[in-house]
């Protein structure tokens, strides 16, 4: 995050989604709040899931990928109890860096209409209590802040730099809603930056290059293969339904080669050939 590249991390909703992003080549998995609510419950980003079923999604992407894991935690699931919980939680399970915001709980995401934001020193109380609760000092804590939507994008640079005296390693503004507010972000804070970006969002999408001359550290594109999953499902199976055949759709279908591959059935192959061999050598 020093170096201030726009280090691209694309989101994941699950463990499938996390070996795709790791196959790829990417630095790191964002593991998306709205992503999980989409994909793991079928729900709209509005604060329905919980920090358990969070846990168990951070658990399983940790599982299939040794890239770092960029956990959105949303508001920390309550007052600063239950973000020292979820700290520790979300620790466990294999996250190197926790985003925390400072929307009112239950949240909403954060292109949405309608959000409301706690006091800025409820916030700085729950940063204080994340910061306290990790068990390594190398977890990142990442603060975000809503306030853009509400305040207005000085309010939020204000707050920003609250949570950065609170103990915060790096913030994140959301949803600004041209380049000019962009770039005024990285230029007015000191620490590491990030970007949210989101088709059919608030903010534009300047490209990774622009985001990196502005001094961003991550650019997040959170919910790039879940939109690209929906649309591929919906053209695929509206074509399966149509037709009642896949022969129109093959070319937007992975290769059952392929699909094998993302899911490295060859290692799971490898381990069960040798576990065969010990048992019947025994």
């Amino acid at each position: 995050m020093q170096a201030r590249q726009a280090m691209m991390v694309p989101g994941a909703g699950n463990a499938l989604f996390a070996r795709i992003i790791q196959d790829l080549g990417f630095p790191a998995i964002y593991v998306t709040g709205a992503g999980v609510a989409n994909m793991k419950l079928g729900v709209p980003d509005l604060g329905l899931s919980t920090v358990t079923e969070l846990a168990e999604a951070t658990a399983s992407i940790s599982d299939v990928t040794d890239l770092p894991l960029i956990v959105d935690m949303d508001t920390g699931f309550g007052n600063p109890l239950n973000v020292v919980r979820s700290v520790r939680l979300l620790e466990r399970a294999g996250a190197s860096a926790l985003q925390i915001e400072d929307q009112v709980f239950p949240k909403r995401c954060g292109h949405f209409t309608g959000k409301e934001i706690i006091p800025c020193s409820e916030m700085v109380e729950k940063i204080k209590a994340a910061v306290d609760a990790r068990r390594d000092d190398d977890l990142q804590i990442i603060a975000r802040t809503d306030a853009r939507a509400t305040e207005g994008l000085d309010a939020a640079i204000d707050r920003a730099r609250a949570y950065i005296e609170a103990g915060a390693s790096a913030t994140f503004v959301e949803a600004p809603m041209s380049r000019e507010e962009l770039a005024r972000i990285p230029a007015e804070l000191d620490v590491p930056q990030f970007a949210n970006i989101v088709h059919g969002g608030r903010t534009p999408d300047p490209g990774q290059a622009a985001l990196a001359g502005m001094g961003f550290s991550v650019a997040l594109y959170a919910n790039a293969s879940l939109q690209a999953a929906i649309h591929g499902a919906m053209t695929a199976l509206s074509m399966l339904k149509e037709d009642g055949s896949l022969d129109r759709a093959a070319s937007i279908l992975a290769s059952f080669e392929e699909r094998q591959r993302i899911v490295d059935k060859a290692r799971w192959d490898m381990i069960e050939t040798r576990f065969k061999a010990k048992n019947g050598t025994n």
